[in-house]
């Protein structure tokens, strides 16, 4: 009997077993891994895009080294919805007026501010980040043309 299994073995083909692996399982938990990242996931929307003016380098240009550089106005934001702008004008002491005093400051509206007057928006430490965005805003509004926050070198050495 023994010889007539191995030769039935032999001779069907059988030979030893194979080990194979079901995939279904793993494909059923990617798809609901899928599912519950998906429905599990706030899509925010993204930050606000803020406009960057730099310099054209396309061509040879002559700078005159004599030529003075603009001397921004700085804006700083103090928080809970006060600002103060620095310079020789008592500026507004709200957020909300910001846009209207920095147009009526324009020069094609009788000011002294040309619209290409470079604007330092200068956040004291602590202040809510929408608020120094808002005085942001509040700038380009007035329809000026070079906004920017300002790096530690612009700040202005007195605080209110």
């Amino acid at each position: 009997m023994r010889g007539a299994n191995q030769a039935g073995r032999r001779r069907g083909g059988l030979g030893p077993p194979k080990v194979e692996l079901n995939l279904t399982p793993m494909i059923d938990v990617v798809f609901q891994l899928l599912i519950y990242f998906l429905l599990g996931t706030s899509f925010a929307v993204g930050e606000q895009t803020f406009r960057m003016d730099l310099p054209d380098r396309s061509g040879p240009s002559e700078i005159d080294p004599f030529e003075l550089d603009d001397a921004p106005v700085v804006i700083q934001v103090l928080g809970a919805g006060r600002v103060h702008v620095a310079g020789p004008w008592d500026g507004p002491v709200r957020t909300i007026d910001l846009a209207e005093f920095l147009e009526r400051h324009r020069l094609d509206r009788g000011g002294l501010l040309p619209s290409d007057t470079p604007i330092h928006i200068d956040p004291n430490s602590g202040v809510d980040w929408g608020e120094a965005v808002e005085a942001f805003n509040a700038a380009v509004r007035a329809g000026y043309h070079s906004v920017g926050f300002a790096d530690g070198a612009a700040r202005v050495g007195s605080r209110r």
